[in-house]
């Protein structure tokens, strides 16, 4: 596999050769930045860990620039940053035991312009290369822009793959916007109960996000346990921990389905639910 960014990162934790674990990989994430893996894409590691018949490959985009930082880290440079931040990841696929982590290292600029054929081809090869079962995807309701951007790019490939290369599930996962909003016959409930302590641990290794003035860890394990407590009104918890996303493998099944009008018919039924609530108890 030959990647075309010369400051892209291939990590193997188990110091397999890196063809070989990408060959492993059943689950994939692909994220726009170090540590939305860990956040978006808990369930796919933890159905892998400890495990020799499933194996979590993870693939960050953007080289990190541009984070919001202070205390130690709030006189780092940028370039200074995106070292610390690929570290970070590196450390975050050692506890995890992830397969494969790839980190591209594009700008955010590369990622929003459709037309960036770098991008395109290197997640073409790792597609190929890894042939995951199951994909895990920013969802396409995400505000961020670059989170969105990724996911665009990488629905874009994963149409163009046929028969053996395409997954058999791709899920849109939450980190700048969560998907309680989805109807629930809509949501995808992923399980996330398992291992909390390495739930934490994972999204705990980013020090530069966390101790720099975001607290991702305290926030993703507060989500995480709001879901599973409201998501049923009329019946007890079945998790302590739930992540949500929405399947996005009807734009892979069908390529000619328009991305902008499948998202959209979530929100119609969002909307439609509200109205026919409010019009059936007024």
């Amino acid at each position: 596999m030959k990647l075309h960014n010369q400051h892209a990162d291939v990590f193997v934790p188990d110091g397999s050769d890196p063809d070989a674990a990408l060959a492993r990989t059943t689950h994939l994430c692909v994220s726009a930045h170090q540590d939305d893996i860990e956040i978006m894409a808990y369930h796919g590691i933890v159905e892998c860990f400890g495990r020799t018949d499933r194996w979590f490959t993870g693939v960050v985009v953007t080289n990190g620039a541009g984070s919001p930082r202070e205390g130690i880290y709030g006189q780092w440079t940028d370039e200074e940053m995106q070292k610390i931040r690929l570290k970070e990841q590196r450390k975050a696929a050692y506890v995890g035991e992830y397969a494969c982590q790839i980190q591209l290292g594009y700008p955010s600029s590369a990622v929003k312009d459709p037309k960036q054929a770098g991008v395109r081809d290197d997640l073409t090869a790792i597609f190929r290369a890894a042939k995951p079962r199951v994909v895990y995807l920013h969802n396409l309701a995400d505000k961020h822009d670059t989170h969105v951007g990724v996911a665009l790019r990488a629905i874009a490939v994963l149409r163009a793959l046929r028969g053996e290369f395409r997954p058999e599930k791709v899920y849109g996962c939450e980190v700048w916007r969560d998907l309680d909003w989805l109807p629930d016959e809509r949501k995808e409930a992923l399980p996330v109960s398992a291992r909390s302590n390495i739930a934490a641990s994972l999204v705990g290794v980013f020090d530069s996000q966390v101790s720099g003035g975001k607290r991702y860890d305290l926030a993703t394990q507060g989500r995480r346990l709001a879901h599973a407590t409201y998501f049923a009104s009329h019946a007890t918890d079945v998790e302590t921990a739930l992540s949500y996303a929405m399947d996005l493998t009807p734009l892979i099944e069908d390529p000619t389905l328009p991305v902008s009008g499948y998202v959209l018919g979530f929100i119609d039924q969002l909307r439609a639910d509200v109205e026919q609530r409010l019009a059936k108890l007024g």
